[in-house]
């Protein structure tokens, strides 16, 4: 394997990297910022719901990956010889080291405590000797793996209202890997059903469920939802959660808990207005700049 270094202003990056996969038979390519690390870094990603702050970096570094040397050499030569690449330059051409991707990749995600009793824990790791409660996750397309400050302050709650939980009925909202829906049916919840609008989120709740050994009621597209619940919990951002606000206090049932997570604290306020004409809603946890929001429907 070879790895093929270029420098490109902003304007090129797009069209370079699009050669790079469609006509010079490039494995792969990763685009970072070439600035990184020094005083012209410059940021590019916004906060959730908010607008990035710049289209693409000033300057970029493309590294893409070839079967051959020959291969990654011709590459370079045919981009070089077009007339709409002025500005792109060589940085390097190297051969990469095989390594074992699984296991570096596997390296990355270590367990997770939720409570010293309650854990998320990857296949490929042993469960903590204390642990009493374990949702075996490993990372897939769909979000959620206990790794995010979101997810584990809403398994957190779940975890530590636990007495509340075991025999009330839930609906995750927005599911994702299923998560939430597991962890709150290993705490004894029931009928539990999960929701979300990506079919490959269904697919992934499916597996997770069946891999955790536990029943879900209902896995499915939101049109599965029906009915009122003890818990409703959804985990997405603060935009869609303003615009569901009827549907999911409409789907709480007398006394029930509604929990909503994928919010910043400065968002706090939107929220509570979104959701005042049915709930007064409370920040019930943060970390790391989220929080999480929640309220109790009057019986």
């Amino acid at each position: 394997m070879f790895e093929l270094t270029l420098r490109a202003p902003e304007s090129l990056v797009e069209p370079v990297s699009e050669a790079l996969i469609d006509e010079l038979d490039a494995l792969s390519v990763s685009v970072e910022d070439a600035d990184a690390d020094t005083a012209e870094e410059q940021a590019l990603f916004g906060e959730p719901g908010m607008p990035a702050p710049a289209p693409g970096w000033e300057r970029s570094t493309l590294q893409a990956l070839f079967e051959t040397e020959t291969a990654a050499e011709a590459a370079a030569a045919r981009l070089l010889a077009q007339d709409w690449t002025a500005g792109l330059h060589v940085q390097a051409l190297a051969e990469v080291p095989e390594q074992d991707w699984v296991r570096i990749t596997q390296s990355q995600f270590a367990p997770v405590e939720l409570t010293p009793s309650f854990w998320v824990v990857p296949s490929w790791h042993e469960a903590p000797a204390a642990a009493t409660h374990v949702i075996r996750l490993d990372p897939g397309l769909a979000f959620g793996t206990g790794t995010h400050p979101t997810t584990r302050m809403c398994l957190r709650w779940l975890a530590t209202q636990a007495e509340a939980v075991r025999g009330a009925s839930m609906l995750d909202y927005g599911c994702g890997s299923g998560i939430l829906a597991i962890g709150a049916a290993l705490l004894g919840a029931a009928p539990v059903d999960a929701v979300d609008i990506d079919p490959a989120a269904v697919t992934s709740s499916q597996r997770n469920a069946r891999d955790n050994e536990v029943a879900l009621r209902t896995i499915g597209l939101p049109a599965a939802a029906c009915g009122t619940y003890g818990i409703v919990v959804a985990n997405i951002l603060a935009t869609p959660l303003k615009l569901l606000a009827p549907l999911l206090c409409g789907h709480i049932a007398p006394g029930g808990q509604l929990l909503l997570a994928g919010i910043l604290e400065r968002q706090a306020a939107e929220l509570k207005a979104a959701y005042s004409p049915w709930l007064a809603l409370t920040v019930l946890d943060h970390e790391d700049g989220w929080i999480l929001m929640g309220a109790e429907r009057p019986r």
